[in-house]
């Protein structure tokens, strides 16, 4: 029986798991200059969570939870998101009790059960922040400056910022019956999800993919905002023009979940097939108090790393590449292969990447594997060498030659560098 990956997921293999590691340490460097510090949470979480987190009438709770009984009999989901794992750690290990803002990122897997397309997949990973204790518009802004400085310095272009306000609750209630009295007429037209929707939560008909056509000349949440709602967004917008962010206001943007409030974004990009969204996210006042903690705002986003290492690849984006092999070390003899391996040990505990046959090989073989790894040096080592307690350091590039003695192997290495 031949076994196989699941649908929906993939193998990051040597080669392409680099891009992936330099996508990572361009997150781990930007969070640190802006203050951010990691959270970790766990990959399953009790369904309840999700489903007061995200909202019962959204896409990810009806239709792509991974959900399971466990042997205690508790219902528990993988995480389709990360926001509302990270407002339960935020809540049951009280750290709103801390003076200052508190400002978590994460770089972690999420688990949708959706059909897999270009750049999705039913296991996929998102780089995401979350901003805890402020209402402050110029945080709003921040939080949308650093997703886009991110994407700026993993080297992608054409990236654009849409931005909307989808208010506060008195708001979107006021906003919800002139949308009605739009969408009304055209029900019998609309897709079976728009009609349910319209019913439960109509804000979320201007999300669907199908029939986004037809709703070109649907009312602006904006002209239903209040005055302390207007004013946030136009102050966010000001944050951002002093930061030089482009962007544009698309007043038909809701996003996918129901616990926005305020500010909501997305960054998109053309190259991933019909989806062009690489991430987004926005404010959420509410949702720390509807998770059990006290009235505390908050806001986040999500990026899919998956659609950013894609853009990569369609772009030919240059990665950095991780440093080559400093030394591939050639044992001749029996004598000299049991001393290379305490040869290797100190030179990989020195600081100094290494590497030697393990399969019995000839030395063109060993040499032509050390090609194959771009070694920077091969490290011979014969009988006779041994007995003269010297080792020959070839420059693989230069192709000169060096005898060494072995207690000063490390020294010559890093001297080399």
């Amino acid at each position: 029986m031949a076994f196989q990956k699941p649908t929906g997921t993939q193998d990051l293999l040597p080669g392409t798991v680099e891009i992936w590691q330099s996508v990572e340490e361009t997150v781990r460097d930007l969070c640190r200059r802006f203050n951010y510090k990691e959270i970790r949470t766990p990959i399953f979480e009790q369904t309840e969570l999700f489903k007061r987190g995200v909202g019962d009438t959204t896409d990810i709770v009806e239709k792509e939870m991974y959900t399971f009984v466990d042997k205690g009999n508790r219902s528990m989901t993988l995480r389709p998101e990360n926001t509302a794992g990270v407002v339960r750690a935020y809540v049951e290990n009280k750290l709103y009790g801390e003076p200052d803002l508190t400002k978590l990122y994460y770089i972690a897997p999420m688990f949708r059960y959706e059909r897999p397309q270009a750049g999705r997949y039913r296991q996929f990973h998102q780089f995401g922040v979350e901003a805890f204790g402020a209402v402050d518009p110029s945080l709003d802004a921040e939080i949308v400056a650093l997703g886009y400085q991110f994407m700026k310095e993993v080297g992608l272009s054409g990236v654009k910022v849409e931005i909307n306000s989808v208010g506060n609750a008195a708001s979107r209630a006021a906003y919800r019956q002139t949308l009605l009295d739009f969408l009304m007429p055209m029900k019998e037209t609309l897709c079976k999800d728009c009609q349910s929707r319209m019913e439960r939560n109509p804000l979320r008909v201007l999300d669907c993919k199908v029939d986004q056509d037809k709703f070109t000349a649907a009312p602006s949440i904006l002209d239903s905002l209040d005055e302390e709602c207007a004013t946030h967004f136009t102050k966010v917008k000001g944050h951002l023009d002093a930061m030089g962010i482009d962007y544009e206001v698309n007043h038909r943007m809701v996003r996918g979940l129901d616990y926005y409030t305020h500010t909501a974004f997305e960054y998109k990009a053309q190259g991933i097939g019909a989806i062009d969204t690489v991430g987004g996210g926005g404010r959420y006042n509410g949702l720390v108090a509807d998770i059990g903690g006290p009235e505390q705002p908050g806001i986040g986003f999500g990026i899919g790393m998956e659609r950013i290492a894609l853009l990569l690849e369609k772009q030919e984006v240059a990665i950095k590449q991780a440093p080559p092999l400093d030394v591939y070390l050639v044992a001749l003899g029996e004598k000299a292969e049991q001393e290379t391996t305490k040869i290797l040990h100190n030179l990989r505990v020195n600081g100094l990447s290494g590497e030697k046959d393990y399969q019995g090989r000839k030395m063109k073989a060993m040499m032509k594997s050390a090609d194959r790894m771009k070694a920077r040096y091969a490290a011979i080592l014969g009988d006779d060498e041994l007995e003269r307690g010297e080792i020959a350091l070839k420059d693989l590039q230069a192709g000169e030659q060096q005898f060494v003695k072995i207690e000063q192997l490390v020294d010559a290495l890093k001297s080399a560098k």
